[in-house]
């Protein structure tokens, strides 16, 4: 089924793609937002109850209370907002206009597209033992969505990487006891995580596999943990109230590669563009950890300049004689009634 024609179709509601929804209202662009998950927000959703301390502007914030906030800032100017459908293929017809068709059979059609994948669709990589899926309806976790749940509780870790130091680091206080397991040598993280992991109560066991799960008597959760260590080949069982697995994730770009377009990748993860957002594609802009191009930014800030870039250079596409760029809020027709409305007391003769 063939959808209304947008100005732009957002592809991702992360960071990015969130503020370029904003963004679109802003230059007076019709927007469409799809995106594969149930609910808006992208990849902060991996850290919800983590503080953000580098949003311009905004003090110390959780992951949760950004996400709300981006949201609500998104749906400003009503764009449409597709959830829960996957992008398949991404295209242009003969009156070159764009189509991206997700799972669903729609086909979503627009004059321009802002590609706001993050790195993909992000799958957490599995623990690969038998049966292990069983599990994760009770005590077997790939996300953190709340330290509480993990209070006066034996915690174990399976990770390297920065996140799961980051979850060691955060439960460690506040757990009956955190054991890290790695099976590598050298932990893949920054130094600063490092140095408070090796500060802290928290047991660490490197070169180290778990090769069996042990289940309660009732078979539905992990009531022990068998590891064995690569290099001596002992085994040591850990009691355990719930395993934390952190091995990275699973990045899905199969539209991006595969479509008849042609996009220019970089290192087979990102798509190589400009400072200003631009693709080898005219019309296909790209935003957030997607875009790569010499001097980028990796922060949400970053994300959200990228995202005005693509919007500024989608308008100028469609209509070459608009201006380079807009006025601010502060000093923007588009907002008057919405200031009255917040600011009331400014607007009232006396």
């Amino acid at each position: 089924m063939t959808t209304e024609c947008k100005d732009v179709t957002i592809i991702g509601g992360g960071s990015a793609g969130l503020y370029a929804a904003f963004y679109c209202g802003m230059r007076d662009l019709s927007a469409r937002i799809i995106e594969f998950k149930p609910e808006l927000g992208g990849k902060v959703h991996v850290y919800p109850e983590k503080m953000i301390w580098d949003v311009g502007g905004i003090t110390p914030i959780t992951g949760a209370q950004l996400i709300e906030q981006m949201k609500e800032q998104a749906c400003t100017f009503d764009p449409e907002i597709i959830l829960k459908e996957k992008v398949e293929k991404l295209e242009k017809n003969q009156e070159e206009l764009f189509v991206v068709t997700t799972h669903t059979g729609h086909e979503y059609v627009s004059r321009t597209v802002i590609l706001a994948t993050g790195g993909g669709i992000f799958e957490p990589i599995k623990l690969d033992i038998e049966g292990a899926d069983r599990f994760e309806a009770s005590n077997l976790h790939y996300t953190v969505q709340s330290l509480e749940e993990f209070k006066d509780k034996k915690i174990v870790i399976s990770g390297g990487g920065d996140t799961a130091i980051d979850w060691v680091n955060e439960l460690e206080p506040i757990a009956e006891k955190v054991s890290l397991i790695y099976r590598g040598e050298e932990f893949k993280a920054m130094e600063a995580h490092i140095a408070h992991l090796e500060a802290s109560s928290a047991s660490i066991y490197k070169n180290t596999k778990i090769e069996k799960l042990i289940a309660d008597e009732d078979g539905h959760r992990i009531k022990e943990i068998l590891t064995k260590n690569q290099k001596t080949g002992e085994e040591v069982q850990f009691e355990a109230d719930d395993l934390i697995i952190n091995y990275g994730y699973d990045r899905e770009l199969k539209f991006i590669k595969e479509s008849p377009l042609q996009i220019e990748l970089e290192r087979d993860f990102f798509v190589k563009g400009s400072g200003k957002a631009e693709t080898n594609i005219d019309g296909l802009y790209a935003a957030g950890d997607i875009l790569s191009f010499d001097g980028k930014v990796r922060l949400i800030a970053g994300a959200y300049n990228d995202a005005a870039n693509a919007v500024n250079q989608a308008k100028l596409y469609m209509k070459p004689d608009s201006n380079k760029e807009i006025y601010i809020s502060s000093h923007n027709s588009k907002f008057d009634a919405k200031n009255r409305e917040l600011l009331p007391h400014l607007y009232t003769k006396k």
